[in-house]
């Protein structure tokens, strides 16, 4: 009883400073903590590490902190404390959600969140590394939200501090040369052009990574396997809704969403966020795209049907 209390009291605390902190982060001057750190001398890192670390647990912009990092401390020092600093916040907030507010947080972890759960239970590890390397969901909530799964706390932590490196360098390094632009340093343009190609690397992150987790393609012949097996796949159609039922018609069962409105209808794929979708289309470029597409977005089991429906046609397998 005591130590439930004690857990409400701890729980309603945090609740509170979480509120403050999101309705007046607009008013963070990031100028003044600069320029108050910088006075701090000896002491700056270790001060500059609590603020990053209580604020990746309330919920503080970590954007604004990581470009700070690197006009104070530069681009390799200014990495290490900003990746710590954010990995001990993420371990923070993975326990707190663990041990002290889990019903709280399942309550905020609906939809997409909800199933990154169940993508960290299959997955374990390889889930953490991809969401950390891939930001599809916001940093402060998703350290939250891993704490309600099972992954291994050491897995958790290490994953998060391997895998959140790339972009720690780049937006590090974003702020470094921010700082040398106003304070006129030397070799800015060389400077700028690696810091631009950092940034490049780490836009195209997703689309690599996504390659990675796109399944191997398919033949009509296996689909038609599956689907005669009563395994569980959506067909994922992403012809035009005229295609869809023109001249080649469609597979029986199949869903219809045409690639230009995929990304925008994403949310009516969230219960296949880890089970298996078929894509197919004419031949299969639309459906090749719409399968990265899916990767890209943290789909785990994604596969493209070779020649799609002009071989499905071809080898007169029923349609509709």
């Amino acid at each position: 009883m005591k130590s439930n209390l004690i857990k409400l009291v701890l729980f309603l605390l945090l609740i509170t400073a979480i509120a403050l902190v999101v309705i007046y982060r607009e008013h963070l001057d990031a100028d003044a903590l600069q320029s108050w750190l910088e006075a701090a001398g000896v002491a700056a890192p270790l001060l500059f590490m609590l603020i990053y670390i209580f604020g990746t647990v309330l919920f503080l912009p970590g954007s604004v902190l990581t470009l700070l990092g690197g006009a104070l401390f530069g681009p390799v020092m200014g990495t290490f404390y900003n990746l710590t600093a954010a990995t001990i916040g993420a371990m923070l907030a993975f326990v707190v959600a663990r041990y002290l507010a889990s019903d709280w947080v399942a309550n905020k972890t609906a939809g997409r969140i909800k199933q990154l759960i169940i993508g960290v239970e299959n997955e374990g590890w390889r889930f953490v590394a991809f969401v950390r390397l891939v930001p599809l969901f916001p940093f402060n909530l998703l350290n939250y939200a891993l704490g309600l799964t099972k992954i291994k706390f050491l897995h958790y932590s290490i994953t998060t501090y391997i895998c959140m490196l790339p972009g720690a360098i780049a937006y590090t390094y974003l702020g470094y040369i921010g700082k040398e632009a106003a304070t006129g340093g030397e070799d800015l343009i060389q400077k700028s052009m690696l810091a631009l190609a950092l940034l490049a690397v780490i836009s195209f992150l997703p689309r690599i990574i996504g390659s990675l987790r796109e399944g191997p393609k398919i033949n009509v012949t296996d689909l038609k396997n599956k689907l005669d097996a009563g395994e569980d796949v959506l067909v994922l159609d992403v012809r035009s809704a005229e295609d869809f039922n023109g001249e080649q018609h469609h597979i029986k069962g199949a869903s219809n969403i045409p690639l230009n409105e995929l990304k925008q209808r994403m949310h009516e794929l969230d219960d296949y966020l880890e089970r298996t979708i078929v894509t197919i289309c004419r031949t299969d470029r639309m459906s090749a795209k719409a399968a990265l597409i899916l990767a890209e977005h943290g789909f785990a089991d994604v596969h493209v049907v070779r020649q799609g429906m002009t071989d499905w046609n071809a080898q007169r397998y029923p349609v509709v």
